[in-house]
């Protein structure tokens, strides 16, 4: 928690005044027990009816100042928490960026999601109690007790008995709960993790009518958390009734002495009355301790899940001395490159692969489905760093080269086509937010989809629902592609993006970007040998290592396998235009 305390201190003005306001009516409520003690003994008693109204009217104006300190409190406690709230948000989310996909694999989307939202609210909402409840509860209690002594020290020797046994308690509730609360934020990240992939793949589960199954499997994670939920509420629930009983079992006791001494003359009915509201005031700020203890109890273990990612160290990140210009034609080398996914590092995706791919040239990548070609270009922008050997750009290595500069000159089209909510436009200008309309326009003439964005009735200003739900598949690669070519990089990678696309658009696609990309160095993962079969290079991917690699023509005369993906491949194309 006091590692988060930083995110307070900007605030430090507001998260001062509202413990002062808070003084001020804790003050004026201390102050209303006495003056009704003093309208019952002296203007009761006496039949003193002015005395009684002056009181009265003072009581109404106590009141008052105690209502505007209260008000104060609350306003200048939500500034300062909700401040610290969008500070510690913004401060979480900016380190979630700089995570490589190693940390990503860790922590889960759905988990990080729930540390994003859940956790830090926990956080922020303890911050406003801390500064109303912890501040109003304690001074009410010891303001309480003195005032209770001032009255009756025999009395107050009751209250004084008892502090211990409600602090014991409270001590054994803190204990048996703090564990529970961080198996309840964990069973809400797997509840959010399942949810999360149910949603990004609605249309996979209605393809393959898997709700039911869906169902079963957020069931399972919804009645886990529910489970441990309620455990904690149990643990939390005894709170209430233990300290309420403690409450009734000290009233009766003041109540029975009290009367006794009330009885006996040595102790006025007013100050009795009294004794009672300051007793009922210790008693109720306890109370509150207690269930504000229990909420820092579970504000803790939230804490502790945040300071868990901001701890966390990003595996990819800039040296000190990390070059901000070494990439100028955009020569690709890997020397001896052997990967794996996992912080074991055990099996490897990638064994030992060595080629050379040269600006201008198209280098096409292929391979069976796990056979590391996506692994493979992920490398070139660091996504990941190779477990063994290197990965060289125009003879620096990508380690050594800043990440901004890296990635500002490589241009990739993941596999998934990803887009945002916002319109058409944005999402091209995503990598050079101040394109201008020609070079935007360019750019998706070169990507086959300016006839269409053009046939729309807002045209690039098309708003697109959340990833593009509005867009068939062949329209969100080909706006992926337009978006890379926009910032002209020096390396082009393109994983398999042209999928969805049929053979005659990928082929325009293919010329326009040997026109636009003549200087680059293109990197192209295909499935389809007809995509690569004028490549430079081709790359024969088995099992994490290079098979074969070779022109088309060299491979047809040099590699089984190569031969029998062709022959594969054709066959299903003769089927094809046959039927």
């Amino acid at each position: 928690m006091f590692k988060l305390s930083r995110y307070i201190r900007p605030y430090w003005k507001a998260a001062l005044l509202a413990p002062l306001l808070m003084l001020l009516e804790v003050y004026m409520d201390l102050l209303q027990p006495k003056l009704m003690a003093d309208i019952v003994n002296h203007g009761v008693a006496s039949g003193d009816l002015a005395y009684i109204q002056r009181t009265g009217l003072l009581m109404l104006g106590v009141a008052l100042i105690g209502l505007i300190g209260g008000a104060g409190c609350t306003i200048f406690s939500s500034m300062a928490s909700q401040s610290f709230g969008t500070d510690l948000r913004a401060d979480l989310f900016h380190k979630m960026q700089t995570f490589s996909f190693r940390n990503l694999d860790r922590f889960k989307a759905g988990s990080l999601i729930t540390r994003l939202t859940g956790d830090v609210v926990q956080v922020q909402t303890l911050v406003q109690m801390t500064l109303r409840v912890l501040v109003r509860a304690p001074f009410l209690a010891i303001g309480g007790v003195i005032m209770a002594f001032i009255i009756s020290p025999r009395l107050a020797l009751i209250l004084a008995a008892s502090v211990p046994v409600l602090f014991l308690v409270l001590f054994i509730l803190i204990r048996l709960s703090q564990p529970l609360f961080v198996q309840v934020q964990q069973r809400l990240d797997g509840v959010n993790t399942v949810l999360q992939e149910n949603l990004s793949g609605i249309r996979v589960v209605k393809a393959f009518v898997r709700a039911s199954f869906e169902k079963s499997r957020f069931g399972k994670a919804n009645r886990d958390y529910t489970e441990i939920a309620l455990k904690a509420a149990r643990t939390l629930a005894i709170n209430m009734p233990v300290m309420t009983f403690i409450m009734n079992v000290i009233l009766i006791a003041v109540l029975w002495y009290g009367g006794a001494e009330n009885w006996n003359g040595s102790l006025p009915v007013g100050d009795l009355i009294a004794f009672l509201n300051y007793v009922t005031q210790v008693l109720t700020s306890l109370l509150s301790v207690g269930m504000m203890m229990m909420f820092v109890s579970r504000a803790r273990a939230s804490a502790d899940r945040i300071n868990e990612v901001f701890e966390a160290e990003p595996e990819i990140t800039d040296k000190a001395d990390a070059s901000v210009s070494a990439i100028h034609s955009g020569e690709v080398v890997f020397d001896r490159v052997s990967f794996a996914y996992g912080e074991d590092r055990g099996e490897l995706a990638l064994r030992d692969v060595s080629f050379t791919a040269r600006p201008g040239q198209k280098l096409a990548i292929l391979g069976a489905t796990g056979s590391g070609k996506s692994s493979l270009v992920h490398l070139i922008p660091r996504l990941y760093d190779p477990t063994e050997g290197r990965v060289l750009i125009d003879g620096t290595d990508v380690r050594d080269i800043a990440l901004e500069h890296l990635r500002s000159r490589t241009g990739i089209v993941l596999q998934q086509a990803i887009l945002f909510s916002g319109t058409i436009r944005e999402n091209i200008r995503y990598g050079r937010p101040d394109a201008s309309q020609e070079e935007m326009e360019s750019a998706a003439r070169a990507a086959e989809i300016h006839d269409f964005i053009a046939g729309l009735p807002d045209g690039y200003d098309t708003l697109l629902g959340q990833r593009g739900v509005n867009l068939s598949g062949g329209q969100k690669q080909r706006i992926s592609i337009a978006r890379a070519l926009l910032v002209r990089p020096a390396i082009l990678i393109l994983d398999d993006s042209t999928s969805a696309v049929d053979l005659a658009t990928e082929a325009r696609i293919q010329k326009a970007l040997k026109e636009q990309m003549s200087r680059s160095t293109c990197l192209l993962i295909a499935q389809r040998i007809s995509s690569v079969i004028d490549a430079d290079n081709i790359i024969v991917l088995e099992d994490g290592h290079i098979a074969a690699q070779g022109t088309h023509a060299e491979l047809m005369r040099s590699s089984t396998v190569y031969r029998d993906i062709y022959k594969s491949q054709q066959g299903k194309e003769e089927v094809i235009h046959g039927g």
